[in-house]
């Protein structure tokens, strides 16, 4: 087994499936496969003892599916990123659960497993520990797991921050991204680039335009090269002042 190589464990119970993603793996620089496995139980058992870097994962295997399979992996100390491959659409939401890298239908084409190989790469095994818990604030990028699979977003691209019942709309350069994390998680780990303007919003401070405020009495901040206004509550009014102050002294 070559150790310079991004080492992938292939799990599925259809011997031809796995040979399938193992031609296709090994077509690809920089991936050897170290193992396959036809059921969830053994996909543990080989996890656990080989630490494969990435898991291409079957859903319906007999047994432990794949879903409680990928579920249980998050207690390894290393666990691989978790790549469905299957012939069912309607797990995509319960894979954004196990914070999987991505979702892919089969018959798996060699473009989107290359994409999300290189995507699964692009994250490392703290940022992959921590998905379920606070961001990692020294990275300076977002891991967030969608049914899209995961992305990696600058924070300095965060425009504003929203919540709306148990989730956060993330608003930045690309557009919009939901994601698990609390607003106090992320006003905790980016203090330096998120400002609370409200209960519900953080804003980027690189982003603010100015504070203004409506004829019924609503404070609203304005953004740089948008036409967003986000409310700003009472509570928060006068430490926005006072940032903005400051801003405008240091510049």
């Amino acid at each position: 087994m070559d150790s310079a190589l991004k080492q992938v464990l292939i799990a599925d119970d259809e011997p031809l499936a796995r040979e399938r993603l193992r031609r296709l793996v090994e077509a690809l620089p920089g991936y050897g496969v170290c193992a396959e496995a036809g059921c969830g139980d053994d996909t543990l058992a080989l996890a656990a003892r080989l630490e494969p870097d990435i898991l291409l994962l079957d859903i319906q295997m007999p047994g432990m599916d794949g879903m409680t399979a990928a579920n249980r992996l998050t207690t390894l100390t290393n666990p691989p990123a978790v790549i469905f491959c299957t012939a069912y659409d309607q797990y995509a939401l319960q894979a954004f659960e196990v914070n999987a890298i991505a979702y892919l239908l089969k018959p798996v084409r060699r473009e989107a497993l290359a994409e999300a190989l290189v995507r699964a790469e692009k994250l490392n095994r703290l940022q992959i520990q921590q998905l379920a818990g606070a961001p990692v604030a020294e990275s300076g990028q977002l891991a967030v797991t969608s049914h899209r699979g995961t992305e990696l977003i600058d924070v300095a691209e965060l425009r504003y921050c929203q919540a709306d019942q148990k989730y956060v709309t993330l608003h930045h350069g690309h557009g919009e991204t939901l994601c698990g994390y609390t607003l106090k998680e992320l006003e905790q780990s980016y203090p330096e680039h998120l400002l609370r303007i409200h209960r519900n919003t953080l804003v980027g401070r690189r982003f603010i335009q100015g504070l203004h405020r409506q004829s019924n009495g609503q404070a609203v901040l304005t953004l740089k090269d948008s036409d967003t206004t986000l409310a700003v509550s009472r509570r928060h009014a006068a430490d926005v002042r006072h940032w903005l102050q400051a801003h405008q002294r240091s510049h």
